[in-house]
């Protein structure tokens, strides 16, 4: 008998969730009939999915649709918005996955995932980042883009009427594009939290750090508990991807922001989503700071962008 073999089990199983990977420990099951009976105990994992599928949009693009139908206040600029949009990458994995790799595990309480990405497509130079809270259903997203950066700004801080709307146009696609992809990592794994109820934490992110999914323990309870409903579950097997609710976004944008690093971002935007159901603004700030406390330059683009006029955008059910 080696040293390791000394060990007790609770000793070797927190080790085991210090390894986390899933793809290791699955492999260690093999190594002998003691870590075969203890790896499924780990509590803390960390879950790589690699697979994606590239999928064309319709002509009738889903992005053009929703700005067509569901932004309320700006009916009279859906002239401008009729171009197809170009064919997004989509993550096209099956629920039936990731419940299929875990469930060799019977004690998960804190998950992390991590995918591909590439769901949002982009024209050269922008970026998007999103952070989002589901439980049953989305609670908050928050989202910051822009269309480049460099270390020359642009003459002017304010834009024409038509730039407005272009921009807007923009700045919409963004934010559909993002609650699309969270929607879909949140049915991906809605399977995988029904099965491992004593789950406390679920991470989501992608491996270029474009998005964040997280569920915290009451959201997980949440969804877990919510009823059945035949008509809400077609449409997420149709699309293969959470409902999103009926939301509000408070936009709020500038057309070309300097940061202190020199670093300046046109078309800067930060976009705070909440359900319009019993809907409050109270914490916004709160929320869209810590979402990106992390990320020294989007952390410093939040914090003055948090400081312009927001407008707000009522959306409906998708």
């Amino acid at each position: 008998m080696d040293a390791f073999d000394g060990l007790p089990d609770p000793i070797v199983v927190d080790i085991l969730d210090k390894v986390g990977d899933v793809k290791t420990l699955l492999r260690c099951t093999s190594l002998s009939k003691r870590f075969y009976s203890l790896v499924p105990q780990s509590e803390s994992l960390f879950l790589r999915l690699d697979q994606v599928v590239t999928t064309e949009s319709p002509p009738d693009s889903p992005v053009s649709n929703f700005i067509k139908s569901l932004c309320k206040p700006f009916h009279g600029l859906f002239s401008l918005f009729n171009k197809p949009a170009k064919p997004t990458p989509i993550t096209n994995l099956s629920p039936v996955i990731p419940s299929k790799i875990l469930s060799r595990f019977d004690r998960i309480k804190n998950l992390d995932v991590e995918l591909p990405g590439g769901d949002v497509s982009l024209e050269k130079g922008a970026a998007v980042k999103w952070k989002a809270e589901f439980g049953k259903t989305l609670k908050t997203c928050v989202v910051v883009a822009f269309r480049s950066a460099s270390t020359v700004s642009s003459t002017s801080d304010g834009e024409s009427n038509a730039e407005f709307v272009t921009g807007l146009q923009t700045r919409v696609e963004w934010t559909i594009n993002a609650l699309m992809a969270a929607s879909t990592r949140h049915h991906l794994m809605s399977r995988v939290v029904k099965e491992h109820k004593e789950m406390e934490r679920l991470v989501m992110h992608e491996r270029g750090g474009e998005g964040t999914l997280v569920m915290k323990s009451e959201g997980l309870k949440e969804l877990r508990k919510a009823a059945r409903d035949q008509e809400v579950e077609e449409r997420v097997e149709k699309k293969q991807r959470s409902v999103v609710p009926s939301v509000r976004m408070s936009m709020r944008h500038a057309p070309s922001l300097k940061l202190k690093s020199g670093i300046c971002l046109e078309s800067a935007t930060l976009v705070i989503v909440r359900p319009s159901q019993e809907y409050s603004d109270v914490g916004d700030d709160e929320l869209a700071t810590e979402a990106f406390a992390g990320s020294c330059m989007y952390g410093e683009a939040v914090a003055a962008l948090l400081k312009r006029n927001k407008n707000t955008i009522d959306m409906n059910s998708f």
